[in-house]
């Protein structure tokens, strides 16, 4: 299965560790969407907004992964899954059930997802804009 990572996911090793089998295939774009941070635990999330792309790292993982990350994104009560097309195939993406304000996300967990920026060879102008627009 196909998985589009965003946040957290992108650091490759917390991914492995996360989901054993998973194969870091390359970095995409997700159209007409935006990324943000919301919830107690200030995560990534992503919401719908027109002319805007999400960059993120697109993974091929197993049905025992997908298991794993359900549990550590509290699916389907913190996260729901988000299916989309590219390129003709299908992936599977998550973005939050309840969309509550902006919050900065903590510093350990945006230094992980700069890590993962990194990782995945991603522009992190996008990560920076998603920061300083509240």
């Amino acid at each position: 299965m196909l998985y589009f990572a965003y946040g957290s996911n992108l650091h490759h090793f917390q991914m492995k560790r996360r989901c054993k089998d998973s194969v870091f295939l390359k970095k995409i774009n997700l159209n007409g969407f935006k990324l943000t941070f919301r919830s107690k635990y200030r995560a990534a999330d992503i919401e719908p907004k027109k002319n805007s792309i999400v960059p993120g790292g697109l993974f091929e993982i197993s049905k025992s992964d997908e298991k794993k990350l359900d549990i550590y994104e509290d699916f389907p009560k913190l996260y729901r899954k988000h299916y989309f097309f590219y390129y003709g195939k299908k992936i599977m993406t998550y973005t939050m059930v309840k969309k509550s304000l902006f919050r900065f996300p903590t510093e350990r967990y945006l230094n992980i997802v700069k890590r993962g920026y990194k990782d995945c060879k991603l522009d992190s102008r996008y990560l920076k804009k998603a920061l300083k627009n509240y």
